[in-house]
């Protein structure tokens, strides 16, 4: 499905998110960034486009974007190129990362959280791969809170994201499974909870009414 829909995504998550998920990236990243790490893997980087941001606000730091997704790679490899940003881009299973103990200072993951098969398994291997003292950032969409704001945009995300997700895209069942998975998907605090159950201090803020969270995880 994400081998399909790899020409449209940037271009569709641009228009579906009205452009606001380049401010939620940009606050993620200065988590990310905030201890100075010199080392630092995205898991399921997908376009690559976290892994740019963060490449281009920390240049000396070695930045390495891992997805299951060739035909993703392929695309983030050519953005990086482009922009001249010199990134490290691998296949990679983010529930059997192909890196030792203890190998980054931080690991990021931006809306591919939601997609892991197990999410304790992704969050051991996060941890396993970071080193003492690391960070942790998950970048990921909630499900809707409650009140007016969240019923509209479930309303939203049920009813008028297909749509225009099909129409561009050419697969309506990607853009399907974009809505079904993020209302299936752990509320906030649960994922809190499961990120402190794997042994992070664990701290989250919600973006633009709820739409958008972002979780911070260090390894003590």
């Amino acid at each position: 499905m994400f081998a399909s829909i790899a020409p449209r995504y940037d271009l569709l998550n641009r228009v579906l998110s009205l452009g606001i998920d380049r401010v939620w990236r940009r606050e993620a990243a200065r988590e990310a960034l905030a201890l100075h790490p010199a080392r630092l893997l995205d898991v399921a980087t997908g376009t690559g486009d976290f892994a740019l941001e963060l490449k281009a606000r920390a240049p000396g730091a070695e930045v390495v974007g891992s997805d299951f997704v060739p035909e993703m790679l392929g695309l983030a490899r050519e953005k990086a190129r482009a922009r001249h940003l010199d990134l490290v881009l691998e296949e990679g299973d983010a529930l059997n990362l192909p890196y030792p103990d203890g190998s980054f200072d931080a690991v990021t993951c931006a809306f591919g959280f939601r997609n892991f098969a197990d999410y304790a398994r992704g969050l051991a291997e996060m941890w396993r791969v970071l080193a003492p003292g690391g960070r942790l950032v998950i970048l990921e969409f909630p499900p809707p809170r409650p009140g007016l704001f969240g019923s509209l945009f479930r309303f939203y995300f049920r009813h008028v994201l297909p749509r225009v997700g099909a129409l561009v895209s050419g697969n309506p069942g990607a853009y399907t499974y974009l809505p079904e998975s993020t209302l299936a998907f752990l509320d906030p605090e649960r994922l809190a909870g499961l990120m402190r159950a794997t042994g992070f201090r664990t701290r989250f803020r919600l973006l633009t009414f709820g739409i958008a969270a972002i979780h911070v995880g260090d390894k003590g």
